[in-house]
Order: C-alpha cells, then sequence, then structure tokens
C-alpha cells in the first residue's frame, strides 16, 4: 500500500507559508501542495485548520501542524536535515529562540503597521505616522541584521540556514513596502544576502504558481 504524502495547505504570497515551503524543498520531502485563496477558503482547509490560517501540514497519520516554524521543524528534523539547516540552532539554541520571538513578535508587528497601517485607523495622516513610527522601530532589527551580516556571510554561519530562511520572506515584505526606500538604506550586507536569495533558484521554485485547489483537482506534488 502507497503510503499517503502530507498534505501542505498554502497560500502562495504568505511569508509563513513561504518559508514551511522552503523548509520542505531543503527537506526533499514529497507533499501534496493545497494552494488556496485566503478570500474563498476551502471547507476542507477549514476542517484541517482550527485557527484558519496558513500554512498548515497535515501528515499523513492525520495530526495536524499549524505554526509555521513548527512545519520547519518538523520537515528538516524528520529528514535528516541534508542540508545541515539545524547547524545554528544546535549550536546555540537559546540565541536562535530569541531571534525568532523577536522576528516573530516585535519586528513582524512593526512589519504589519508599517505595511498596512491603513488597516489600523481609518484617518490618512495617523496611518501615515503609524507607518514611519513602526518603519523606525523595525529599522533598529534590520540594522542588527546588516551588521551580523558584515561578519559572515549567513545569519546562520559560513551557509543559510534556519533562521535565514526563517526571516528572508519577511524582509522581502518589508522591501516590498517601499522598494526605493529599502534600497537607498546603507545596508550593503542585509541587500546583497536578500538579493542572493531573491536571484536564487530555490526561491524561484517555491513561488511557482499553482492553481487554487479544489476537490478533484489533479494532485500537485511539491
Amino acid at each position: 500500500m502507497t503510503k499517503e504524502r502530507p498534505i501542505l495547505w498554502s497560500f502562495r504570497r504568505c511569508p509563513y507559508a513561504m518559508r514551511a515551503r522552503l523548509a520542505i524543498k531543503s527537506s526533499g520531502i514529497e507533499v501534496e501542495l493545497r494552494e488556496i485563496l485566503l478570500r474563498e477558503k476551502p471547507d476542507a482547509f477549514l476542517a484541517a485548520s482550527k485557527t484558519a490560517t496558513v500554512p498548515v501540514l497535515v501528515q499523513s497519520d492525520g495530526q495536524v501542524i499549524e505554526e509555521s516554524l513548527d512545519i520547519m521543524f518538523w520537515a528538516l528534523q524528520s529528514s535528516g536535515d541534508p542540508e545541515n539547516w539545524l547547524s545554528g540552532w544546535q549550536e546555540d539554541e537559546a540565541g536562535t529562540t530569541a531571534f525568532l520571538k523577536q522576528l516573530d513578535g516585535p519586528f513582524k508587528s512593526d512589519l504589519d503597521r508599517y505595511k498596512y497601517a491603513t488597516r489600523y485607523t481609518d484617518d490618512n495622516a495617523d496611518a501615515q505616522q503609524l507607518a514611519e513610527t513602526h518603519r523606525r522601530s523595525a529599522v533598529v532589527f534590520l540594522e542588527q541584521l546588516n551588521t551580523r551580516l558584515q561578519q559572515q556571510s549567513y545569519l546562520n554561519g559560513t551557509a543559510a540556514g534556519l533562521i535565514d530562511y526563517a526571516v528572508l520572506p519577511f524582509i522581502r515584505q518589508f522591501r516590498i513596502a517601499d522598494i526605493s526606500w529599502f534600497d537607498e538604506q546603507n545596508w550593503p550586507a542585509l541587500h546583497e544576502w536578500l538579493q542572493r536569495f531573491l536571484q536564487s533558484k530555490r526561491f524561484e521554485n517555491i513561488m511557482e504558481k499553482y492553481t487554487p485547489w479544489r476537490e478533484g483537482n489533479t494532485l500537485v506534488i511539491f
């Protein structure tokens, strides 16, 4: 009997889903990819996810993983971590955990209020001020990344690892909010690190477009 592949519910542009797909690609584990539209969530997805947010991984035994970082760890640990992404975490678990908490906490909050300021206020002047305030706050984190990358090629060290791929989709999203402004900042190491990723074959592979999933559609093996 053929073992069923895990199912990954995903949305192409979601940074959380992007980092889950990145880790799955690194792991070599094949999953059934189910692309959804956030405005048209299928009933099967809602049945699988308590939070109704992507990414969601449904394992072959039916167990569900709903946090992107947990999916990354699942993929890397289940596969034996073929590209050694977990090396930095294994060497400094406390430091890596603190970094990821800062990324998914204060920095992500700043990113949301910078990029989507009008979601938090109906007043245009207030929205502009909110965006500027949170951009200044986020810059502190970005400058820390640039400083670290001036000392080594990747945040993980000499090769890219877990924290590089966990943060990359969010730095990409931050840049998209105002590309000209971002590219003008004096962050040479950060710019080089980001562009290396954006121009990579792996980024191209995980950003392939798929038709939104419908019951009965041809399986998408990722």
